[in-house]
């Protein structure tokens, strides 16, 4: 997970345990990182503006003052429970987390008795999902896409051989219950589907992507299209 993001995805778990406060050791374990890190990262939200609190001793801990939080939020409880089964039946796809995150955000400041009324219904939906990449493999493929640099990949292909190379990401695909990176790679010297359950290591480089584009993928089945949002 990028810094940002972690800044971000902190200030939401923060917000989202109130008064009680969250400790630096369960920060650091939520995002696997060292109590100092966690530290540092606090240090660094209270600089950019965050209204971040202290609480010294046994039981005390760290939060963010009343009022940090969104305006009111109208979301019916079949909207709410479709967000969380959307998310929770893909904890694979591309910024999953996020999308949890963003999610909480939103179930956080609706009505209680609408938050009630969703949960209840919430329990009616059960989700089976496939397995997922590691988070830190995930959040580098991510960082990557974003940001357009070349990232280095250990992969094992589906004979078993496993390669260690340099590819430029694309686009993330969904297809027959998989997902995949597809980026240009430097060692085939062409475009490549990576199946993301196979990345076993992911490292992002300071090297920019050379520009390769969407459309040199080829053509989408009839079938498929952008994530865009907008309902089409």
């Amino acid at each position: 997970m990028k810094r940002a993001e972690r800044l971000h995805a902190l200030s939401e778990m923060l917000r989202r345990h109130g008064s009680r406060g969250c400790s630096a050791d369960r920060l650091a374990r939520e995002f696997g990182v060292s109590v100092r890190t966690v530290k540092r990262n606090l240090a660094a939200l209270e600089s950019s503006g965050a209204p971040v609190w202290s609480r010294p001793g046994p039981g005390g801990g760290y939060g963010l003052a009343a009022g940090a939080t969104l305006p009111p939020v109208s979301l019916s409880p079949a909207q709410a429970v479709a967000l969380l089964a959307a998310v929770s039946a893909a904890p694979d796809a591309p910024y999953a987390d996020l999308a949890a995150a963003g999610i909480q955000k939103i179930l956080d400041v609706i009505d209680p008795r609408t938050r009630a009324r969703a949960d209840e219904l919430a329990g009616r939906v059960w989700v089976n999902a496939l397995p997922s990449p590691s988070r830190a493999i995930r959040s580098a493929l991510e960082e990557a896409m974003a940001e357009q640099r070349v990232i280095r990949i250990r992969y094992t292909s589906r004979d078993g051989t496993t390669t260690t190379r340099d590819v430029e990401p694309v686009l993330f695909a969904s297809t027959n219950g998989q997902w995949y990176l597809v980026a240009w790679c430097r060692l085939r010297n062409a475009m490549r589907w990576f199946t993301m359950t196979r990345v076993e290591r992911a490292s992002v480089t300071r090297t920019a992507c050379s520009g390769h584009t969407v459309r040199e993928v080829g053509e989408p089945p009839a079938n498929a299209r952008p994530v865009h949002g907008r309902g089409e």
